[in-house]
Protein backbone atom coordinates (compact mmCIF):
# COMPACT_ATOMS: atom_id res chain seq x y z
CA UNK A 1 0.00 0.00 0.00
CA UNK A 2 2.81 2.54 0.87
CA UNK A 3 4.72 1.55 -2.51
CA UNK A 4 1.20 2.56 -4.48
CA UNK A 5 1.19 5.58 -2.77
CA UNK A 6 4.43 6.59 -3.79
CA UNK A 7 3.87 5.61 -7.39
CA UNK A 8 0.46 7.69 -7.15
CA UNK A 9 1.27 11.01 -5.26
CA UNK A 10 3.44 11.90 -7.81
CA UNK A 11 1.07 11.12 -10.80
CA UNK A 12 -1.44 12.94 -9.45
CA UNK A 13 0.64 16.17 -8.43
CA UNK A 14 1.44 16.32 -12.11
CA UNK A 15 -2.01 15.86 -13.28
CA UNK A 16 -3.51 18.44 -11.05
CA UNK A 17 -0.79 20.74 -12.07
CA UNK A 18 -1.48 20.29 -15.74
CA UNK A 19 -5.14 20.76 -15.01
CA UNK A 20 -4.21 23.96 -13.26
CA UNK A 21 -2.03 24.76 -16.27
CA UNK A 22 -4.67 24.09 -18.97
CA UNK A 23 -7.26 26.15 -16.92
CA UNK A 24 -5.40 29.22 -17.10
CA UNK A 25 -4.40 29.03 -20.69
CA UNK A 26 -8.43 28.80 -21.38
CA UNK A 27 -8.66 31.64 -19.34
CA UNK A 28 -6.34 33.69 -20.74
CA UNK A 29 -6.94 32.61 -24.90
CA UNK A 30 -10.19 33.38 -23.92
CA UNK A 31 -9.74 37.07 -21.99
CA UNK A 32 -7.96 38.23 -25.09
CA UNK A 33 -10.68 37.24 -27.34
CA UNK A 34 -13.06 39.01 -25.21
CA UNK A 35 -11.19 41.99 -26.32
CA UNK A 36 -10.26 41.61 -30.21
CA UNK A 37 -10.96 44.54 -31.94
CA UNK A 38 -12.26 46.33 -28.90
CA UNK A 39 -11.21 50.45 -28.33
CA UNK A 40 -9.00 50.57 -25.49
CA UNK A 41 -8.01 53.62 -24.21
CA UNK A 42 -4.99 53.42 -21.81
CA UNK A 43 -3.83 56.70 -19.74
CA UNK A 44 0.02 57.35 -18.78
CA UNK A 45 0.50 54.15 -21.10
CA UNK A 46 4.38 54.61 -20.05
CA UNK A 47 4.12 53.73 -17.33
CA UNK A 48 5.19 50.23 -16.01
CA UNK A 49 1.74 49.19 -15.87
CA UNK A 50 0.29 51.50 -18.63
CA UNK A 51 3.22 49.89 -20.68
CA UNK A 52 2.26 46.23 -19.42
CA UNK A 53 -1.43 46.68 -20.64
CA UNK A 54 -0.57 48.03 -23.48
CA UNK A 55 1.14 44.88 -24.35
CA UNK A 56 -1.05 42.56 -23.20
CA UNK A 57 -4.37 44.14 -24.92
CA UNK A 58 -2.26 44.80 -28.32
CA UNK A 59 -1.72 40.91 -28.33
CA UNK A 60 -5.22 40.37 -27.85
CA UNK A 61 -6.14 42.55 -30.27
CA UNK A 62 -7.25 45.24 -29.12
CA UNK A 63 -7.31 48.60 -31.19
CA UNK A 64 -5.34 51.15 -28.52
CA UNK A 65 -5.51 54.48 -28.16
CA UNK A 66 -2.18 54.99 -25.77
CA UNK A 67 -1.96 58.38 -23.95
CA UNK A 68 0.88 59.88 -22.35
CA UNK A 69 2.68 63.07 -21.79
CA UNK A 70 6.28 62.40 -23.90
CA UNK A 71 6.18 61.83 -27.80
CA UNK A 72 9.00 60.60 -28.00
CA UNK A 73 8.52 57.70 -25.54
CA UNK A 74 5.20 57.12 -26.72
CA UNK A 75 6.54 56.60 -30.21
CA UNK A 76 8.76 53.99 -28.90
CA UNK A 77 6.72 51.93 -26.94
CA UNK A 78 4.84 52.41 -30.12
CA UNK A 79 7.94 50.65 -32.17
CA UNK A 80 8.26 47.93 -29.52
CA UNK A 81 4.80 46.89 -29.69
CA UNK A 82 4.66 46.48 -33.40
CA UNK A 83 7.89 44.51 -33.50
CA UNK A 84 7.04 41.97 -31.45
CA UNK A 85 3.07 41.55 -32.47
CA UNK A 86 2.11 39.77 -35.29
CA UNK A 87 0.18 42.32 -38.03
CA UNK A 88 -2.35 39.91 -39.10
CA UNK A 89 -3.36 39.72 -35.56
CA UNK A 90 -3.31 43.00 -34.18
CA UNK A 91 -4.10 46.74 -34.90
CA UNK A 92 -1.32 49.63 -34.79
CA UNK A 93 -1.68 51.89 -31.66
CA UNK A 94 -2.98 55.66 -31.85
CA UNK A 95 -0.68 58.00 -29.53
CA UNK A 96 -2.45 60.91 -28.16
CA UNK A 97 -0.43 63.37 -25.83
CA UNK A 98 -2.35 64.10 -22.80
CA UNK A 99 -1.16 65.32 -19.41
CA UNK A 100 -4.31 64.02 -16.78
CA UNK A 101 -2.57 67.22 -14.60
CA UNK A 102 -3.44 69.52 -16.99
CA UNK A 103 -7.54 69.41 -16.26
CA UNK A 104 -8.40 72.69 -18.68
CA UNK A 105 -6.92 70.51 -21.62
CA UNK A 106 -8.46 67.24 -20.99
CA UNK A 107 -11.87 67.73 -22.74
CA UNK A 108 -9.97 68.94 -25.72
CA UNK A 109 -7.92 65.49 -25.70
CA UNK A 110 -11.02 63.44 -24.98
CA UNK A 111 -12.53 64.79 -28.53
CA UNK A 112 -9.28 63.31 -29.98
CA UNK A 113 -9.42 60.39 -28.72
CA UNK A 114 -12.85 59.62 -29.68
CA UNK A 115 -11.53 61.10 -33.13
CA UNK A 116 -9.57 57.92 -33.46
CA UNK A 117 -11.78 54.83 -34.14
CA UNK A 118 -15.43 56.71 -33.09
CA UNK A 119 -15.90 55.09 -30.05
CA UNK A 120 -14.47 54.04 -26.75
CA UNK A 121 -15.17 50.51 -25.58
CA UNK A 122 -12.63 50.12 -22.10
CA UNK A 123 -11.09 53.35 -20.35
CA UNK A 124 -8.01 52.17 -18.31
CA UNK A 125 -7.80 55.01 -15.79
CA UNK A 126 -4.09 54.29 -14.67
CA UNK A 127 -3.08 57.85 -12.80
CA UNK A 128 -0.13 57.66 -11.45
CA UNK A 129 1.38 60.87 -10.11
CA UNK A 130 3.56 60.52 -6.77
CA UNK A 131 4.48 62.24 -3.50
CA UNK A 132 6.42 61.38 -0.82
CA UNK A 133 7.26 63.06 2.87
CA UNK A 134 5.49 64.06 6.02
CA UNK A 135 2.23 66.44 5.22
CA UNK A 136 3.74 69.80 6.85
CA UNK A 137 6.39 69.21 4.03
CA UNK A 138 4.21 69.48 1.23
CA UNK A 139 2.71 72.12 -0.04
CA UNK A 140 -0.87 72.87 -1.25
CA UNK A 141 0.52 73.09 -4.60
CA UNK A 142 1.64 70.08 -4.61
CA UNK A 143 -1.55 68.49 -2.94
CA UNK A 144 -3.40 70.47 -5.89
CA UNK A 145 -1.25 68.86 -8.58
CA UNK A 146 -1.54 65.31 -7.44
CA UNK A 147 -5.40 66.08 -7.31
CA UNK A 148 -5.36 66.66 -10.64
CA UNK A 149 -3.14 64.45 -11.81
CA UNK A 150 -4.81 61.40 -10.02
CA UNK A 151 -8.44 62.70 -9.65
CA UNK A 152 -9.74 65.80 -11.56
CA UNK A 153 -8.09 64.63 -14.60
CA UNK A 154 -9.15 61.20 -14.85
CA UNK A 155 -13.13 61.72 -13.67
CA UNK A 156 -12.82 64.52 -16.09
CA UNK A 157 -11.58 62.36 -18.94
CA UNK A 158 -13.88 59.74 -17.81
CA UNK A 159 -16.79 62.35 -18.02
CA UNK A 160 -15.88 63.44 -21.58
CA UNK A 161 -16.13 59.77 -22.60
CA UNK A 162 -19.04 58.86 -20.66
CA UNK A 163 -21.73 59.64 -23.04
CA UNK A 164 -20.36 58.13 -25.89
CA UNK A 165 -20.53 54.85 -24.02
CA UNK A 166 -24.46 55.78 -22.87
CA UNK A 167 -25.60 55.99 -26.12
CA UNK A 168 -24.43 52.96 -27.23
CA UNK A 169 -25.44 51.29 -23.95
CA UNK A 170 -22.22 49.05 -23.71
CA UNK A 171 -18.58 50.12 -22.14
CA UNK A 172 -16.12 49.72 -19.26
CA UNK A 173 -14.39 52.30 -16.96
CA UNK A 174 -11.17 50.26 -15.20
CA UNK A 175 -10.06 52.25 -12.16
CA UNK A 176 -6.02 50.85 -11.73
CA UNK A 177 -5.76 52.11 -8.11
CA UNK A 178 -3.89 50.89 -5.06
CA UNK A 179 -4.01 50.06 -1.20
CA UNK A 180 -3.72 53.86 -0.37
CA UNK A 181 -7.21 54.11 -2.10
CA UNK A 182 -8.38 51.83 1.14
CA UNK A 183 -6.28 52.98 4.49
CA UNK A 184 -3.33 55.90 4.22
CA UNK A 185 0.05 54.46 4.83
CA UNK A 186 2.02 57.30 7.00
CA UNK A 187 5.43 58.44 5.68
CA UNK A 188 5.81 55.31 3.95
CA UNK A 189 9.61 55.42 5.25
CA UNK A 190 9.51 51.73 4.97
CA UNK A 191 8.72 51.77 1.20
CA UNK A 192 11.70 53.47 0.02
CA UNK A 193 12.09 51.31 -2.99
CA UNK A 194 8.36 52.02 -4.33
CA UNK A 195 7.16 55.31 -5.87
CA UNK A 196 3.83 55.91 -3.92
CA UNK A 197 0.17 57.20 -4.92
CA UNK A 198 -0.91 60.28 -2.22
CA UNK A 199 -3.44 58.50 -0.16
CA UNK A 200 -5.82 61.44 -0.42
CA UNK A 201 -6.16 61.29 -4.26
CA UNK A 202 -6.88 57.20 -4.08
CA UNK A 203 -9.42 57.95 -2.19
CA UNK A 204 -11.46 59.98 -3.81
CA UNK A 205 -10.79 58.62 -6.91
CA UNK A 206 -12.27 54.82 -5.50
CA UNK A 207 -14.88 56.95 -3.97
CA UNK A 208 -16.18 58.69 -7.26
CA UNK A 209 -15.75 55.28 -8.99
CA UNK A 210 -17.84 53.45 -6.23
CA UNK A 211 -20.82 55.95 -7.51
CA UNK A 212 -20.47 55.95 -10.93
CA UNK A 213 -20.60 51.77 -10.92
CA UNK A 214 -23.91 52.48 -9.21
CA UNK A 215 -25.85 55.38 -11.57
CA UNK A 216 -24.08 53.49 -14.68
CA UNK A 217 -25.58 49.51 -14.19
CA UNK A 218 -28.50 51.06 -15.68
CA UNK A 219 -26.65 52.07 -18.90
CA UNK A 220 -25.00 48.70 -19.42
CA UNK A 221 -21.98 50.31 -18.52
CA UNK A 222 -19.75 48.60 -16.04
CA UNK A 223 -16.90 50.44 -14.34
CA UNK A 224 -14.35 48.14 -12.26
CA UNK A 225 -11.13 48.84 -9.90
CA UNK A 226 -8.24 46.96 -10.17
CA UNK A 227 -6.21 47.86 -6.20
CA UNK A 228 -2.76 46.22 -6.17
CA UNK A 229 -1.03 47.14 -2.16
CA UNK A 230 1.62 48.72 -4.29
CA UNK A 231 3.13 48.48 -8.28
CA UNK A 232 6.97 47.19 -7.44
CA UNK A 233 9.78 47.55 -9.50
CA UNK A 234 10.77 44.53 -11.59
CA UNK A 235 14.60 45.07 -10.39
CA UNK A 236 14.09 46.15 -7.07
CA UNK A 237 13.28 42.87 -4.42
CA UNK A 238 11.71 43.67 -0.82
CA UNK A 239 14.30 43.93 2.17
CA UNK A 240 14.15 41.19 4.63
CA UNK A 241 12.57 41.93 8.08
CA UNK A 242 14.39 42.08 11.20
CA UNK A 243 12.92 40.16 13.67
CA UNK A 244 13.28 42.93 16.50
CA UNK A 245 11.34 44.79 14.15
CA UNK A 246 7.93 46.49 15.70
CA UNK A 247 4.58 45.36 14.44
CA UNK A 248 4.07 48.32 12.38
CA UNK A 249 7.36 47.96 11.00
CA UNK A 250 6.56 44.59 10.01
CA UNK A 251 3.33 45.75 8.53
CA UNK A 252 4.34 48.42 6.40
CA UNK A 253 7.23 46.28 4.87
CA UNK A 254 4.41 43.95 4.31
CA UNK A 255 2.05 46.28 2.72
CA UNK A 256 5.31 47.43 0.79
CA UNK A 257 5.54 43.83 -0.79
CA UNK A 258 4.03 45.19 -4.19
CA UNK A 259 3.04 43.01 -7.09
CA UNK A 260 4.75 43.17 -10.88
CA UNK A 261 3.44 45.41 -13.38
CA UNK A 262 3.20 42.76 -15.35
CA UNK A 263 0.48 40.69 -12.96
CA UNK A 264 -1.56 43.91 -12.30
CA UNK A 265 -1.60 44.01 -16.62
CA UNK A 266 -2.81 40.28 -17.04
CA UNK A 267 -5.62 40.97 -13.86
CA UNK A 268 -6.62 43.39 -15.36
CA UNK A 269 -7.19 41.68 -19.22
CA UNK A 270 -9.08 39.23 -17.05
CA UNK A 271 -11.22 42.14 -14.67
CA UNK A 272 -12.13 43.14 -17.91
CA UNK A 273 -13.13 40.05 -19.96
CA UNK A 274 -15.50 38.78 -17.21
CA UNK A 275 -16.72 42.21 -16.05
CA UNK A 276 -15.46 42.31 -12.01
CA UNK A 277 -16.31 44.75 -9.69
CA UNK A 278 -13.51 45.37 -7.94
CA UNK A 279 -10.43 43.15 -7.46
CA UNK A 280 -7.69 43.58 -4.53
CA UNK A 281 -4.12 42.28 -5.23
CA UNK A 282 -2.17 42.05 -1.90
CA UNK A 283 -0.90 39.44 0.42
CA UNK A 284 -2.37 38.37 3.34
CA UNK A 285 -0.64 40.76 5.29
CA UNK A 286 -2.03 44.03 3.36
CA UNK A 287 -5.67 42.12 3.08
CA UNK A 288 -5.32 41.53 7.10
CA UNK A 289 -4.77 45.28 7.34
CA UNK A 290 -7.62 46.91 5.72
CA UNK A 291 -10.22 44.34 7.41
CA UNK A 292 -8.56 45.07 11.27
CA UNK A 293 -8.59 48.55 10.01
CA UNK A 294 -12.34 48.23 8.72
CA UNK A 295 -13.99 46.02 11.77
CA UNK A 296 -11.42 46.71 14.04
CA UNK A 297 -10.44 50.38 13.71
CA UNK A 298 -8.66 51.43 17.56
CA UNK A 299 -6.30 48.44 16.80
CA UNK A 300 -5.37 49.71 13.76
CA UNK A 301 -4.91 53.42 14.71
CA UNK A 302 -3.46 52.06 17.90
CA UNK A 303 -0.35 50.40 15.83
CA UNK A 304 -0.23 53.12 12.87
CA UNK A 305 0.39 55.15 15.98
CA UNK A 306 2.97 53.39 17.86
CA UNK A 307 5.04 52.92 13.77
CA UNK A 308 4.59 57.32 13.96
CA UNK A 309 6.16 57.80 17.37
CA UNK A 310 9.07 55.33 16.10
CA UNK A 311 9.85 56.55 13.14
CA UNK A 312 10.07 60.14 14.69
CA UNK A 313 12.13 58.87 17.82
CA UNK A 314 14.54 57.48 15.51
CA UNK A 315 14.71 60.80 13.24
CA UNK A 316 15.42 62.63 16.68
CA UNK A 317 18.02 60.44 17.61
CA UNK A 318 19.95 60.87 14.18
Amino acid sequence: MGALAVLILPLLIVGVSGIIYIYRSVVQLMSKSAVRSKVVVITDALSGVGKECSRVFHTGGARLVLCGKDLDKLEALYDVLNSVADPRATFTPKLVLLDLSDVNCVQDVAKEILDCYGCVDILINNASAKVKGPVQNISLEVDQKIMDANYFGPITLTKALLPNMISRRTGQIVLVNNIQGKLGVPFRAACKFLELHDAASKHAALGFFDCLRAELQEFGVCVSAVTPSFIRSSHIQPQPIKSDSSVWKFISRKLAYGVHPEEVAEEILRTVSRKKQEVFMANPIAKAAVYIRTFFPDIFFAVVAAGVKEKQKTEDEK
